[in-house]
């Protein structure tokens, strides 16, 4: 519920604040005062696209701030934005600049927030019903919408599974179709990769096989220089066959003599026995070595062709697969890991069959739950429907809510709702945006949120959260269906917070509460304010409304009937049943009308 409304600078407006109170209350005023800059506020507090020129002339911004006692179920979603509340109450203000584009910004509870969420918060507990309202009964979404919500728990618990396995389904049906629509593809790349790992496998590499294979092909090809260069080595160490002593193994000999003995008679000589002792032994060890390395020096020319011909077989695999035989082993790995993958490829195909088939069937049982649910609640639905209407002076109107099955399943379930309306006997019941006036949606729609409210309030047991603000709901329509029409919103008030900006005294003398917008003119500059009218101010206000600019003791006489009469009617709505529940309307045209409405409306399953 909104406890309190300030607007700043919007429109003729430039500071007014409105006190708010569960129940009825009428916002009047003189054409021109800016009673619609009061939806328009309250239209920006739920995210409605900015007009800078709704700005007031000669200032650069508006402001509009709410107060609202907010239910403790959406206290998470202020938190989660950064906001908070205080004693249950939460400030919601929106910004705008008068400049073309300028930015527009909104609070919740302290934190400036998107103005998505601005709008989705107070979504769930505002709704405005104005001419773009009235438009959208026209649309089947929006007939299927109330529907829904006349059937409650019924639809909700169903829908709501429904929903979760629509989403499930549509997952499920994405991969088949694209694990399906690349099976060729898939077909393709698994042949070429088993040709590959086919033809590593005829070669079975090695690791390191190529480096090895490279050195042994060099040593087979140079075994004649090779030899020389080791024959050198071993003469230059251990000399020649007829001269021994010229190699550096008879040098070192020599050395090592001469140095033990310096050792044997000079100690500083002691160290370099050790030393030269290393070199000889060093040197024997490399004479060996070479001696070794020259034996194994012999010409293959039978192994030599066999490394080449291995060499050219690993060079076709490292032409394809890899700069080495390492990487070609590692290529070979992850090929044969994709292989397995695209082999399971056809299982999860089967796999995701299976599962389509079986989300299909839940689906079926879920849509045939919701089209069940929709069917019993729509006949109820209209039939209360019917009894509304004809206290709203349309005692002769038919309405039928048509549920067709849909070509194929949607979010929503497997049926197209769509509201029907025929204004007079005779007449084929069309589809309702394309056969009813302004002033007859508009009746329709209050028929609807009367009929739906009380239904909530049943079905919770208590007061409504909710607030409504009508705009134009009596638009078109006036004498004894304006007062029906504020019969009914005093009906809706019962348990909800109603606001409604109203051009009629009938609707008016209707409200718990009346506020009155009023402009100022000092011949430059025009300012509205509102204030709160009650007694002989708010008779004043109704005979002002009913005889023009100029009240006259008969229009003040006739207000202060109207406000008697619409006292008595609000205590009747408050003790009784509404209209179609078995009580009484509080009205003479609603009792007629019941019979015949009850008979005339009804629900239609295609």
């Amino acid at each position: 519920m909104i406890s309190e409304l300030r607007i700043s600078g919007l429109g003729v407006i430039a500071d007014a604040t409105l006190d708010l109170h569960r129940g009825l209350t009428a916002v009047t005023g003189e054409t021109g005062a800016g009673k619609t800059m009061v939806v328009t506020g309250l239209g920006l507090l739920l995210g409605q696209r900015a007009d800078p020129g709704a700005v007031r002339t000669g200032l650069d911004r508006a402001r509009v701030e709410g107060r609202v006692d907010l239910p403790t179920r959406l206290v998470p979603i202020v938190e989660d934005a950064g906001g908070s509340t205080e004693d249950g109450e939460l400030l919601v203000a929106r910004q705008i600049t008068a400049t073309a584009g300028g930015r527009s910004r909104c609070w919740v509870g302290g934190a400036q927030v998107p103005l998505a969420t601005c709008g989705d918060l107070l979504g769930e507990l505002v709704t405005i019903h104005g001419q773009s309202e009235q438009l959208k009964l026209a649309s089947p979404e929006h007939q299927r919408a109330m529907v829904d919500r006349a059937a409650g728990e019924a639809v909700a618990v169903p829908l709501t599974a429904y929903q979760k396995a629509w989403q499930q389904r549509r997952t499920v049906v994405a991969e088949l179709t694209d694990l399906t629509e690349a099976a060729r593809e898939r077909a393709r790349e698994a042949d070429m990769l088993q040709h590959a790992l086919e033809e590593i496998s005829a070669v079975n590499p090695q690791p390191g096989e190529d480096t090895e294979l490279a050195a042994e092909s060099t040593r087979l090809q140079d075994a004649d220089d090779l030899r020389a260069a080791a024959q050198t080595a071993v003469q230059a160490l251990a000399g020649d066959e007829d001269d021994p002593s010229s190699g550096a193994l008879a040098a070192v000999a020599v050395a090592e003599r001469s140095i033990v003995d310096l050792a044997s008679r000079d100690t500083l000589a002691t160290e370099m026995v050790e030393e030269v002792r290393q070199v000889r032994i060093l040197l024997d060890d490399l004479t060996g070595g070479v001696v070794r390395y020259l034996d194994q020096l012999e010409a293959d020319p039978a192994r030599l062709e066999t490394v080449i011909a291995r060499r050219a077989a690993l060079a076709g695999l490292t032409r394809k697969y890899g700069a080495t035989v390492d990487e070609v082993l590692d290529w070979g790995a992850r090929g044969a890991l994709r292989l397995e993958e695209l082999a399971g490829s056809d299982d999860r195909i089967t796999e995701l069959a299976v599962e389509r088939d079986r989300l299909d069937a839940e689906l079926d049982r879920l849509a045939g739950a919701i089209t069940t649910a929709r069917t019993e609640a729509a006949a109820r639905l209209v039939g209360a429907i019917g009894v509304e209407l004809a206290a709203l002076a349309m005692p002769r109107a038919r309405l039928d809510v048509v549920i067709e099955p849909l070509a194929e399943r949607g979010p929503y379930g497997a049926d197209r709702v769509e509201l029907r309306f025929s204004a007079n006997p005779g007449s084929e019941p069309r589809p309702i945006g394309k056969v009813a006036s302004g002033g007859e949606l508009s009746r329709v729609r209050l028929a609807l949120e009367v009929v739906l409210a009380d239904q909530a309030q049943q079905a919770s047991g208590g007061s409504s959260d909710q607030t409504y603000v009508f705009d134009e709901v009596d638009s078109g329509v006036g004498g004894a269906v304006a007062v029906e029409i504020g019969r009914r919103l005093a009906a809706l008030a019962r348990h909800s917070q109603v606001i409604v900006v109203t051009h009629l005294a009938q609707v008016a003398a209707f409200a718990d509460r009346h506020l009155v917008v009023a402009k100022a003119d000092d011949g430059q500059i025009t300012t509205s304010g509102v204030r709160a009218v009650d007694d002989e101010d708010r008779a004043a206000e109704l005979a002002r409304m009913m005889a023009g600019l100029e009240t006259t003791a008969a229009s003040r006489a006739h207000a202060e009937e109207l406000l008697a009469e619409a006292g008595r009617s609000r205590a009747d709505v408050t003790t009784d049943a509404v209209p179609g529940r078995g009580g009484r309307s509080g009205s003479g045209g609603s009792s007629r009308g019941s019979g015949s409405r009850a008979s005339r409306s009804r629900v239609r399953r295609s």
